[in-house]
């Protein structure tokens, strides 16, 4: 065996392979002269021109890559990559050595960028093979990049695990290198608009404290809705300019994020918070109360097209069915209406508020029972306890709000949807095991608003019926509320400028289309002994043979 290596210190790092060739026993003199004469004489069968050939192999010491060489009767190397140890992002890198190298990896993802042009930026090995060696990772990027967004949602559920699917499994590799940190735009999803969704939803429950009638004895000021709405315009312009490049930059990663199940809900996300903005606005900052028309077309018309398109793929029954991508998030595309036809109030226009209600109302329905009875056709939803089922609340809330705003009263149809946001929210509060044992994320923002939106409808109803109990729970909520909205807060600027963990690599968007074969079968996760649900998913008979087999050590 024969290494090759560099002795210079200052060269850069190289990819270091181990000749593996094979061994031929040694002969006797006589043997060989009979050989040599053997070799002389004419092939007659395919099969000895066949054992002509010889192989040998070399394996990558950083990567763990395969390479099968082959002598053809041309004279020629024939060489086949067999295996790629990591993601394919840290397969080219490895292979480059350089700075340059690895920043290259990431234009797959870059707007406007094609696989020729991705290709052209791989490294080339100076040797005889440089020229093969890059072919076969030019196939394995080919592969992997043609047709680079998984347009089936099923594959985001193979392929990523967790509440929000952003974790990757075990068993699958991505388009990017895992070891090294991702440029920032690429860290920053979606979901941030969740933020603007918490801060802009507490300005108008703070501007409803300080104005309703049932919470005049609390003396609320109207200053902290002006700090709150002017705090929640800052972040949203920023989060937005920030968005608005990476669509810019990486319009890729931004058309994997639109074609992620959970994430393409999020999209409503920043017209919803420019609805909260416009429905929130401070006295001060506005003549009268009515608004103009215009600012509801100019935000519920993105909303309105967007709806078109996600109810028409549940309606039409393909592969973005409902029962198919169905998540606590979808609640998002359903309040979205609910929203629209408040303002639409505001600005004096009753009917399409009521066109609204209606088709926001239908769609919950639709969406409530779907989640409610898990089909057993549809994609395995995650079975992690999080805060995501706090989504639950946020659509008979908000309605119940949009039907009083509509109609003038608190009559019997919103007193129902508001009980029944109520009993689903004290069926989260009795279960404290839902928000413990995960980590802090930007997505966690996004399930705020949903409480607030419960606030606000008590505040609606206690106007109804003004009693001490409908008080002291309106004020309640309303302090459970803002207390989490501030603990996110701090969180996040904790996250974000204190440890700089807020944006860590997004592995969700890296999938690749389809699964990567290795030896013709897919990778499959390593089965750990101690899996005590495997272990309960199988039969009496089939344990029972698995622990004869394990020497009658069970797990």
């Amino acid at each position: 065996m024969a290494a090759k290596a560099t002795s210079d210190p200052n060269s850069p790092p190289q990819v270091h392979f181990v000749d593996i060739h094979q061994v031929v026993p040694e002969e006797e003199p006589a043997a060989v002269d009979d050989h040599r004469r053997l070799f002389n004489k004419p092939w007659k069968f395919k099969d000895q021109r066949r054992s002509q050939r010889s192989f040998s192999r070399q394996v990558s010491l950083e990567t763990g890559i395969s390479v099968l060489d082959r002598e053809t009767k041309a004279g020629k190397d024939e060489r086949k990559i067999l295996r790629s140890g990591r993601s394919l992002g840290g397969f080219t890198s490895a292979n480059g050595g350089s700075a340059e190298g690895r920043k290259g990896d990431f234009s797959i993802f870059r707007t406007k960028s094609a696989i020729h042009k991705q290709n052209s930026m791989l490294p080339i090995r100076k040797d005889a093979d440089g020229d093969a060696v890059k072919a076969d990772l030019m196939g394995v990027l080919d592969d992997s990049t043609k047709q680079s967004v998984p347009i089936n949602a099923g594959r985001y559920f193979a392929a990523l695990r967790g509440p929000e699917l952003d974790q990757i499994r075990e068993s699958e590799d991505i388009l990017l290198p895992k070891d090294e940190k991702w440029p920032f735009l690429l860290r920053f999803p979606i979901g941030c608009f969740g933020i603007c969704l918490g801060l802009s939803s507490q300005s108008i429950l703070w501007r409803t404290l300080a104005s309703s009638p049932a919470t005049q004895f609390l003396h609320i000021t109207p200053i902290i809705n002006l700090v709150l709405w002017l705090l929640a315009l800052a972040v949203l312009l920023s989060v937005s300019l920030t968005y608005a490049l990476k669509c810019g930059f990486y319009l890729e990663a931004v058309r994997r994020e639109y074609y992620h199940p959970v994430r393409i809900n999020f999209f409503f996300a920043p017209w919803i918070v420019c609805l909260f903005l416009a429905i929130g606005v401070p006295p001060a900052l506005v003549a009268h109360d009515r608004l103009h028309p215009a600012v509801w077309c100019i935000f519920m018309t993105p909303i309105f097209f967007l709806e078109l398109k996600i109810y028409g793929q549940w309606l039409s029954g393909g592969r973005r069915r409902l029962s198919k991508v169905a998540n606590p998030s979808s609640h998002l595309s359903v309040v979205g209406n609910f929203v629209g036809a408040i303002l639409a109030c505001k600005v004096g226009w009753k009917e399409p508020a009521k066109f609204l209600w209606a088709v926001g109302f239908a769609h919950y329905l639709v969406v409530f029972v779907t989640l409610y009875q898990r089909l057993p056709s549809s994609e395995a939803l995650p079975k992690e306890l999080h805060p995501v089922y706090s989504m639950f609340i946020a659509a008979p809330s908000a309605a119940s709000i949009a039907w009083e705003a509509i109609y003038g009263e608190f009559d019997g149809l919103s007193r129902t949807c508001y009980f029944i946001a109520l009993f689903l929210y004290i069926s989260l509060v009795v279960r404290l095991n839902f928000f413990w044992g995960f980590k802090f994320s930007v997505a966690w923002w996004s399930y705020t608003f949903p409480m607030t939106t419960a606030s606000l409808a008590t505040i609606k109803y206690a106007e109804q019926v003004p009693c001490v109990l409908s008080k002291v729970l309106a004020v309640a909520l309303s302090l459970m509320s803002s207390t989490v909205v501030s603990v996110l807060f701090v969180c996040t600027l904790l996250h974000a400028f204190v440890w700089k963990s807020l944006f860590p690599n997004d592995l969700a968007i890296a999938i690749t289309k389809k699964k990567i074969m290795h030896h013709g079968k897919e990778k499959k996760a390593a089965k750990k002994p101690y899996d005590i649900r495997r272990w309960t998913k199988q039969s009496p008979l089939s344990l029972v043979s698995a622990i004869t087999k394990n020497g009658g050590k069970g797990c």
